[in-house]
């Protein structure tokens, strides 16, 4: 899925050294009017930055509306941009404090359907195979579970497991020092593992699974 103002073809000419330069020089790249830099950036972060917006509010449509608003403000904010942090925790900001914005907004909280829940499990990758039936399983306990966490929690542990982000850059990314980063997903982590037992526990024989 691409933004409207983003779906044309990859220019051929993105490869080579192009692909060499980093998040950095391909933002500032793009501020001074590279807009092919753009396309590499938007090539490299659409994946996980969607998967992101996808886990914190678990429907597809608000997921995408929320997803072409974050590119639409990079694209505004790219003369005001300054690499004093990575491009891809700058990027997420804006993506937390989108999904902040939206739920403050929002009366509820819907619980993610079976169709949103098999559009997340394909998202990973959308050119391989659908996967199997026991490790849809185990991913659908793992989004329920997180669902049933503190908005902040559940942040934090999207950032850490599926970004790979450290302490400092998910501090950053949420505005909170790295203390409270660090209580916040130790709390989560532990109510994830006691959620987790309990439904494979319960799960029907067959159907239970390594997590991935």
């Amino acid at each position: 899925m691409r933004p409207a103002f983003a779906r044309r073809a990859l220019s051929p000419t993105l490869g080579g050294m192009d692909a060499e330069r980093s998040d950095e020089a391909l933002m500032l790249a793009y501020a001074a009017g590279e807009a092919e830099a753009f396309e590499l950036l938007y090539a490299r972060h659409r994946g996980p930055l969607f998967r992101f917006i996808l886990r914190q509010v678990r429907v597809q449509a608000t997921a995408e509306e929320l997803y072409q608003d974050v590119w639409q403000k990079l694209i505004t904010a790219r003369d005001a941009y300054r690499p004093e942090a990575k491009f891809s925790t700058w990027l997420f900001q804006i993506a937390s404090n989108r999904v902040t914005d939206h739920w403050r907004a929002a009366a509820y909280r819907p619980m993610a359907s079976e169709d949103d829940m098999q559009r997340l499990e394909q998202q990973a990758d959308p050119e391989t195979p659908e996967h199997t039936l026991s490790v849809f399983e185990e991913r659908r306990r793992l989004q329920r579970a997180l669902e049933e966490l503190p908005a902040d929690q559940r942040e934090v542990v999207v950032l850490r497991l599926e970004q790979e982000l450290s302490l400092e850059e998910i501090g950053l990314i949420t505005g909170v020092g790295r203390e409270t980063v660090k209580s916040r997903l130790r709390y989560a982590m532990d109510k994830l593992k006691s959620r987790l037992t309990g439904l494979r526990d319960a799960a029907p024989e067959g159907k239970t699974g390594t997590l991935r």
